[in-house]
């Protein structure tokens, strides 16, 4: 399989990326890298969300057909969608949080 690419819906999302790097969550930017170098080899690395899981503000706003998550250490998770066509797959950052944001965006 042809490596996956992976972008962030958008700008705001690479800005806040970037500025982990100059703040105290150092850590969590390691996570995530080590993230989206396992999504470049395996966009399915995470784990599916059913359909009917999937919060209304990621259907509205960004018209999402399917969902991931990627378990992080120290609890934290990273939510993905997964967009193809006939030449490539993209795995689509939207978001990380902790467990407790994570619960209370899905409803758990």
């Amino acid at each position: 399989m042809k490596e996956a690419k992976v972008a962030f819906i958008d700008k705001s999302l690479q800005e806040l990326f970037n500025k982990l790097e100059d703040t105290n969550e150092k850590e969590l930017l390691k996570f995530l890298h080590r993230a989206i170098k396992d999504l470049k080899e395996n966009p399915f690395a995470g784990t599916q969300i059913r359909k009917n899981l999937i919060p209304k503000e990621y259907k509205i706003k960004y018209n999402i057909q399917n969902l991931w998550k990627y378990n992080l250490p120290n609890a934290w998770r990273l939510i993905y969608t997964i967009q193809n066509d006939e030449i490539s797959v993209v795995c689509v950052l939207l978001e990380w949080m902790n467990h407790k944001n994570y619960e209370r965006r899905f409803n758990y």
